[in-house]
């Protein structure tokens, strides 16, 4: 009997998984989000800066603040603004939290370079422009391991990959998607890329070979958008429409695309469901378009194989969704993920934690995770190596910089057969100072706001006061 109610109550240390929506205060406020119809996430993040496509006349521009700047934006903050056109899609480079990159109308790619404490006005010289689409450019996305690899796709239903450090393309993969296409995701170590297309077709793509390795028509049904993503085992998981317009999941195996491993219909609505997954826990959290919830579900490797977790509801329906990686995430606090929430006018962060009773580092909730550093050069990939991401420990949070800082050294070092001794001595003190730097800035951004709160307190006072000489006077 015992082992009766164990089979019906599933074990899992994700159940309780508990979202909650920062205070008012936290939110990013009087953002003009993007209103432009495309169904990508308009927003994206990393633990330094927060990225959203904004509504601009005369071009295309997205809003980079750093994670610490909430409070209400001044309409005059300086944006990122080089594209003529609208920008549709951005994406953080994994390796580097200064590098973004965004696709535009314009049928062009740029990739920017964000100054180390923000935009202190308007970014119009990106470091490279990526031009070979003949018509606008919806989705961008960095390679997982391997150094400024980008790839890029096109409403003329070609993916393209880019070599950013010499600004050429490297792969141009065109004769493959006869429609538009909806999503594209690499897999875990960049070797494969899985795409959703407008033709109902789910591919999987060896983009070196230029080979289609695997494919299923009619993943979904439906004729609204799908999308496609990588699971950490290769297993393929996809998100779409049945026939009959309800909203379906699936979980897929490229080796026997015949049929899913399991399907689930979810409900009648019609926005286009986004999935984030954390390679980690291997749970997928899905965000629909125009939805005000968030559902989430984990995957394992027994039967249904996708088990559903929760939801988290709020009122507002959402615009679109930013997801932070695992390395800008609060463990002292169990946080597990946070979205960056987009409504009409603000930005506002969801927390989602697991309740845990004690205060010590929670080693089963946070696995090693891909940290900064990447495995492979831009070069070696293209040659046919793979790598597989480089993995670090949360235990102590997450530090940034200083890996990286070595590595360059080091690397520099060699190239130069310099003595041992200037990579000791040059190499720690970088970080120190960015340290400094960060204390002074956390320490004057206090002084503003507590200037700021003083301000307010005194327009109200005066306001009262006002109030009460003009009783006085009628």
């Amino acid at each position: 009997f015992k082992e009766m109610i164990r089979r019906v109550v599933r074990q899992s240390k994700f159940r309780h998984v508990f979202g909650q929506a920062v205070k008012n205060d936290q939110c990013y406020d009087d953002i003009r989000v993007s209103r432009v119809t495309w169904d990508s996430a308009f927003c994206a993040v990393n633990p330094k800066f927060l990225a959203i496509i904004v509504e601009a006349s005369g071009g295309g521009a997205f809003l980079v603040l750093p994670l610490q700047k909430t409070g209400r934006i001044d309409k005059a903050y300086p944006t990122v603004c080089g594209h003529t056109g609208p920008v549709l899609d951005i994406d953080w480079c994994p390796h580097n939290d200064h590098v973004i990159a965004s696709g535009s109308e314009d049928c062009t790619v740029m990739v920017w370079k964000i100054p180390e404490n923000g935009l202190a006005c308007a970014l119009s010289e990106p470091l490279v422009v990526l031009e070979g689409h003949s018509k606008r450019v919806g989705i961008v996305s960095w390679h997982p391991t391997a150094r400024d690899v980008l790839l890029s796709a096109g409403c003329d239903n070609t993916i393209m990959i880019w070599n950013v450090g010499t600004g050429e393309t490297l792969i141009t993969l065109d004769d493959m998607h006869p429609d538009v296409i909806f999503s594209v995701c690499w897999n875990r170590n960049g070797s494969l890329i899985c795409t959703a297309c407008k033709d109902k077709k789910v591919r999987v793509i060896d983009p070196r070979k230029g080979k289609i390795t695997a494919e299923k028509d009619k993943a979904h049904e439906g004729a609204r958008p799908m999308r496609a993503i990588f699971l950490a085992d290769g297993n393929i998981f996809t998100t779409g429409f049945s026939r009959m317009s309800e909203r379906q999941l699936a979980l897929w195996n490229p080796k026997n695309m015949d049929g899913p491993i399991s399907v689930h219909e979810m409900d009648t609505s019609n926005g286009v469901l986004l999935p984030f997954y954390d390679p980690d826990t291997n749970v997928v959290y899905l965000c629909g378009k125009g939805d005000s919830s968030i559902r989430y579900f984990e995957i394992t490797d027994e039967a249904p194989y996708v088990h559903y977790l929760n939801t988290f509801s709020s009122k507002e329906p959402q615009r679109g969704m930013g997801y932070m990686p695992k390395r800008g995430l609060d463990v002292n606090k169990c946080e597990i993920a946070r979205f960056y929430k987009l409504h009409e006018r603000k930005c506002e962060p969801i927390i989602m934690t697991v309740p845990r009773k004690s205060d010590l580092f929670q080693d089963d909730l946070y696995p090693d995770t891909a940290g900064p550093d990447y495995a492979l050069e831009a070069e070696e990939w293209f040659e046919g190596k793979n790598g597989d991401p480089i993995l670090i420990s949360l235990k102590h949070g997450y530090v940034p910089g200083k890996n990286r800082d070595l590595k360059v050294v080091k690397k520099n070092v060699l190239d130069n057969k310099s003595p041992k001794k200037v990579e000791e001595t040059s190499a720690p003190q970088k970080p120190q100072i960015n340290m400094k730097n960060e204390v002074k800035l956390e320490e004057l951004l206090r002084e503003v706001k507590s200037l700021r709160d003083l301000v307010t307190l005194q327009d109200r006072r005066i306001a009262k006061l006002e109030e009460q000489v003009a009783k006085v006077a009628i």
